[in-house]
């Protein structure tokens, strides 16, 4: 089923004024990458909500400076020098999509040059693709399937930040995509 821009809106209302730009991205991007009963689309709706700020926020607000040295660096593939590969490669895409190593996984997925150019996920189709990508390569279709919201967070997430609005976007994808419990 093909998500209108109205039902966007009704999921995401802070949407509002993005959700023509990303509606067509995010039914591609979900046909793409099997994202395709309204249970799974619910669940992916709701994190990529959360994560991107109702689709405001396609680039982390922080400036990444945290993710240049240390072993946070290390384990996100970023060079341990301070040379900036933090914010380089700082979050991107409507899940987050940060660390060098992780550039170049979705980048080879999406046949994208994300290390020489880490700001094309910021365009709207690579955004929502890159999203998708992360959900396929995480399997969290299973979980959605399995109504397994909290452990999709935490493999979104690291924990449980955000859970109240996650859950909020979540009950609301449900309602307007059909999805009984």
């Amino acid at each position: 089923m093909a998500l209108t821009e109205t039902q966007l809106v009704q999921i995401m209302p802070q949407a509002r004024q993005r959700a023509g730009l990303f509606v067509g991205p995010l039914n591609a991007a979900m046909a793409e990458f099997g994202i395709s009963t309204p249970a799974q689309q619910a669940a992916f709706l709701a994190q990529i909500g959360h994560e991107s700020g109702q689709l405001r926020y396609v680039r982390e607000l922080a400036s990444g400076e945290a993710y240049d040295t240390g072993a946070k660096a290390l384990r996100l593939g970023n060079t341990p020098e301070a040379d900036g590969d933090g914010q380089r490669y700082k979050g991107r895409g409507l899940i987050q999509i940060t660390g060098q190593r992780n550039y170049q996984l979705c980048g080879f997925a999406l046949q994208l040059d994300l290390i020489a150019h880490p700001e094309l996920l910021e365009l709207p189709l690579n955004a929502c693709r890159s999203a998708a990508w992360f959900w396929s390569n995480e399997n969290l279709n299973a979980l959605a399937d399995k109504g397994a919201f909290d452990a999709i967070t935490q493999r979104i997430n690291g924990g449980q930040n955000g859970r109240a609005e996650r859950r909020a976007l979540w009950a609301a994808a449900k309602k307007v995509l059909g999805v009984t419990p």
